[in-house]
């Protein structure tokens, strides 16, 4: 700053015959940044001195850091001499003002004009290849890492191991991370975040709690993260252990932490916690609201949810994509279809529909209300379908017993060359199964593990059994039961029950019966169950003995509710 003063004093013209003295200004100029004073500077340049590379440099990381890609191009194209400086100051530049493909470019004529690139050019353009997603030029840039010899430090090693993360390839990322001699706090947190941002919380929270990382101290982003792999995992005590700490380290002020420490809460289902945090939150923004609007909604909150949606709009902060879904999600929950409408108009206003999740969320809404034609007309109308729409859609069509539409649709998926997940066919088989189509139902439950390699779980196996006690054929779904390869749940045996109650069938029921209060003997929904079956095929003093044996252990079963929604 002192070569700003001088330059501005009597000083002007000795800092334009001192090139050392130019690129100090220069420098401050793009520090600040300011633009006026770098032009002013420039002009007075091209008067009256004679500027050499470092200058120009200087001039072109100004331009860069204002923003102005153009003047700092020109500059670049004009330059006699470029160094490893000049061409990293303007591949940044480019990757800083979102030209990564262009900036990636020029790495190549940076190559063929044999400059040996620096940590940094290295630096800068991983950050390129991370915001393109380019995995490819990525690998070629580590390979170029290991060619030219650069040191892989902690600032290379974080740059390196991000993209990885960012691209996908978190096994690379973490062999890099292995191979740093000296891991700091900054490439430790890129580990931790990269973890629990790609779906690994144990490889997070194990990362995060390792004695070998323990001299290591933590900061707010490196706390977040933990609490956001704790919430993934339902972890609610690793998850206070964390909170614990953040406050220990001084950063329960810290609105990254509340953030976290709102979204771990309420995932673990501790919806006072998550209140009291938010409301110690003096500037909410859009996240800390959407954390606790979420929560609201996952955890049957409904109401609230709806109450907190209006809460925002007051506060003046404005909805996202994330806001909408979330308060969809709490309509679909109270059945509340002109609230849900009202919302949708509100997405179509704001452009918010051209976001998959909003209209995935918004089709789920309309199935949910029991109105399937306008839920099949957003379907159709969207633009971008991923493999979640298109199990909402099937599942919507399934739940409305129109098990024909959500087979089409099956079809329609895999022509679309997507592929289906588990829950893909627990609709395909649910539907199925409330319609009696047997013969269809027993087809997608081979093809789901021997054409897509899906291993099926407790609720494809429940689906199955379900499906053939609805149909009548209790025996075969008796053998069906006893060849499966894991031990059935109670919702395999309480599957199996309904369908005895449904036909009639005293003898199989009475199995099933037992099975289903020695499987769960401290939850009363399934002596209630079992009650009303024996009540049902009219055996009153077994009914009353369930019954009594039922409050001997003291259970109550909770009140069944309606909700109108005004």
């Amino acid at each position: 700053m002192e070569s700003i003063w001088l330059y501005k004093g009597v000083g002007r013209h000795v800092v334009l015959q001192d090139n050392v003295l130019l690129s100090m200004l220069l420098k401050a100029c793009a520090k600040l940044p300011d633009l006026r004073l770098g032009k002013i500077v420039h002009c007075d340049i091209i008067k009256f001195g004679s500027p050499d590379c470092f200058v120009i440099n200087g001039l072109i990381n100004l331009y860069v850091k204002c923003g102005k890609m153009n003047c700092s191009r020109r500059l670049f194209d004009g330059l006699q001499q470029r160094n490893v400086v000049s061409w990293t100051n303007i591949i940044s530049g480019l990757i800083q003002n979102d030209s990564s493909e262009e900036g990636l470019a020029l790495f190549n004529q940076m190559r063929q004009e044999n400059v040996r690139p620096s940590e940094y050019t290295v630096v800068s353009l991983l950050t390129g290849a991370s915001r393109l997603g380019a995995l490819h030029q990525g690998k070629w840039i580590h390979g170029c890492i290991v060619k030219n010899g650069i040191c892989m430090n902690s600032f290379v090693g974080t740059g390196l191991l991000d993209m990885y993360v960012k691209c996908g390839e978190v096994i690379d990322a973490r062999s890099v991370f292995d191979e740093l001699c000296d891991v700091d706090l900054v490439s430790w947190t890129a580990m931790v975040v990269g973890y629990t941002q790609k779906g690994y919380p144990i490889d997070a929270l194990e990362l995060f709690a390792d004695k070998k990382w323990a001299a290591i101290v933590p900061n707010s982003v490196t706390i977040a993260s933990a609490l956001s792999a704790s919430a993934q995992l339902r972890y609610l005590f690793f998850g206070k252990l964390i909170h614990a700490l953040g406050l220990k380290l001084g950063f329960e002020e810290y609105d990254v932490m509340k953030n976290a420490l709102v979204d771990m809460y309420a995932k673990c289902s501790e919806m006072l916690e998550a209140k009291f945090v938010f409301e110690s939150v003096l500037k909410k923004n859009v996240v800390t609201w959407n954390a606790m609007m979420a929560g609201y909604a996952q955890n049957n909150f409904g109401y609230e949810c709806l109450v907190l949606f209006q809460q925002m709009q007051t506060a003046d902060c404005s909805p996202d994509a994330i806001t909408v879904v979330s308060v969809l999600s709490a309509s679909a929950c109270l059945g509340a279809l002109q609230y849900g409408c009202s919302l949708h108009v509100y997405a179509m206003k704001h452009a918010f529909l051209s976001n998959v999740y909003v209209s995935t969320a918004l089709l789920n809404f309309y199935n949910k209300c029991g109105e399937a034609n306008s839920a099949r007309l957003v379907f159709n109308e969207m633009n971008e379908k991923n493999t979640v729409t298109w199990c909402a859609m099937m599942g919507g069509h399934g739940v409305h017993g129109d098990s024909a539409d959500s087979i089409a649709l099956f079809g329609k998926m895999l022509e679309e060359e997507l592929h289906p997940n588990h829950v893909t066919f627990t609709n395909i088989l649910s539907a199925c199964g409330h319609t009696g189509m047997v013969t269809e139902g027993q087809k997608y439950f081979d093809i789901m593990s021997r054409d897509h390699g899906i291993t099926p779980s407790m609720k494809h196996y429940a689906c199955m059994v379900d499906m053939l006690a609805r149909a009548g054929q209790l025996e075969d779904a008796l053998k069906f039961i006893e060849r499966m390869p894991i031990k059935p749940g109670v919702n395999i045996w309480g599957a199996f029950l309904h369908g005895c109650r449904i036909h009639s069938r005293l003898d199989l029921g009475k199995m099933a019966a037992q099975r289903v209060i020695e499987l769960h003997p401290e939850t009363a929904d399934y002596y209630a169950l079992v009650s009303n079956f024996y009540a049902l095929m009219g055996m009153w003093t077994e009914a009353d003995n369930v019954r009594t044996l039922m409050k001997s252990r003291r259970l109550n079963k909770s009140p069944g509710l309606s909700l109108v929604f005004l």
